[in-house]
């Protein structure tokens, strides 16, 4: 059998054919394979961080709810501040002023009836 020099017959034209398509066909397959794969990473990324930001949300919500019912205990077991006793300081306060005769008799009254009055 005789060879032939220069192109390539039918035959070997259609199996290099095969081999490029097949060859393309494998690196087209492995390309969209690791797309996938990293498509698939990034939305399990993606989902662990909307739960970490939902787990931070539930304690914050959680600490402000227990911050919220600490003010309240403390607010119910905090003695509410005496007026009467604040009032009388202030009278005697007053009472001072005039002894030292800083303030005179109408003047002590108008304060005093101005600290009654509220």
């Amino acid at each position: 059998m005789m060879r032939r020099a220069g192109r390539p017959g039918l035959i070997g034209l259609a199996a290099r054919t095969a081999v490029v398509a097949g060859t393309a066909n494998a690196v087209s397959g492995r390309q969209m394979d690791r797309r996938a794969q990293k498509q698939e990473q990034q939305a399990m990324a993606e989902q662990q961080r909307q739960m970490m930001a939902q787990q931070q949300y539930a304690q914050q919500q959680e600490q402000y709810a227990a911050q919220q019912q600490y003010a309240a205990q403390q607010a119910q077991q905090a003695p509410a501040p005496s007026a009467g006793s604040d009032l009388t300081a202030e009278i005697m306060k007053l009472a001072d002023l005039k002894t030292q005769g800083l303030l005179s008799d109408e003047e002590f009254a108008a304060a005093k009836a101005k600290l009654l009055a509220g």
